[in-house]
């Protein structure tokens, strides 16, 4: 099925919404297909985003949402550049930071951060809590003692008690919390948050996702919000991108874009995703 764009999936220069921090323009970005590589020669590629353009709002959540497959967690990672476009410009803060090398990047990436989806996988476990968090920290020339990471700690409601643990003694939201405390150590300007809820339960899903949203008002922060469930971009997110087969089909203000959607491809994915009712004060102030 073709993609029907339309007026609102193209940022708009006449929008109130605060400038860009991060903003994409004409990026593309392929894969060799392993599965189909002839026996002599390259392997075809397969196209995985198709010309994006897309803003970040500084000291705002955008959500992106689509169906496996369609490009989110490529398109975050090459916000963080994890992963180098084919082509087009990544400009963070007025910077295109699309084709620097690593070393170029080394200064940036203390602003550019990823809260993982797998926070087991993420967390080095033969070191305590507070040496994950410090880790950055000394990698940055910021210090990266105990009493840093302990008042990292504080800010994500775990405290000093959980600085000596290992991630193994930890449940699913309390390691999900020293990822975020682990991130906002550094103070960045940029989080990347890759489906950071997916494998928790209801209750610590709504613990993380109300600390997410306190932290990034209190810290003016910039986040790029991947997930599945249009239930907690409703009420998480500032703005929405709507992707499908590496394009976007829509982008907007949540309210707007869940209250008339666009393009069909948006419509069947409202209809289609279960939108649970949450408890508001998941989401209070």
């Amino acid at each position: 099925m073709n993609a029907q764009l339309n007026s609102r999936s193209l940022p708009d220069p006449s929008s109130t919404a605060p400038a860009p921090l991060v903003s994409i323009r004409g990026l593309r970005l392929s894969f060799p297909d392993q599965a189909n590589k002839p026996l002599f020669g390259a392997a075809p590629r397969i196209e995985v985003l198709k010309g994006i353009d897309l803003d970040l709002p500084a000291g705002q959540i955008t959500g992106i949402v689509g169906e496996s497959g369609s490009g989110k967690s490529t398109l975050g990672r090459v916000m963080v550049r994890l992963l180098a476009p084919d082509t087009g410009t990544v400009l963070f803060d007025g910077q295109d930071i699309a084709q620097l090398d690593e070393a170029a990047l080394r200064p940036l990436r203390r602003d550019l951060q990823m809260i993982f989806q797998d926070p087991m996988s993420s967390l080095n476990p033969r070191h305590r809590v507070w040496q994950i968090i410090a880790a950055p920290l000394r990698r940055f020339g910021l210090g990266g003692t105990r009493v840093e990471a302990v008042a990292a700690l504080d800010k994500v409601g775990l405290g000093a008690d959980f600085a000596e643990r290992f991630p193994h003694e930890l449940s699913g939201g309390q390691r999900q919390r020293v990822g975020i405390a682990r991130a906002i150590a550094l103070e960045p300007r940029f989080i990347l948050a890759d489906e950071i809820v997916s494998g928790l339960d209801v209750s610590s899903q709504a613990q993380v996702l109300t600390l997410l949203k306190t932290l990034a008002r209190e810290m003016n922060l910039t986040l790029a919000f991947i997930s599945h469930d249009l239930s907690v971009i409703r009420h998480l997110c500032d703005r929405v991108v709507v992707l499908y087969h590496g394009e976007i089909l829509e982008q907007g203000p949540v309210a707007e874009v869940f209250a008339a959607p666009q393009s069909e491809i948006t419509r069947t994915l409202l209809a289609a995703i279960p939108l649970p009712e949450l408890d508001a004060h998941w989401f209070d102030d």
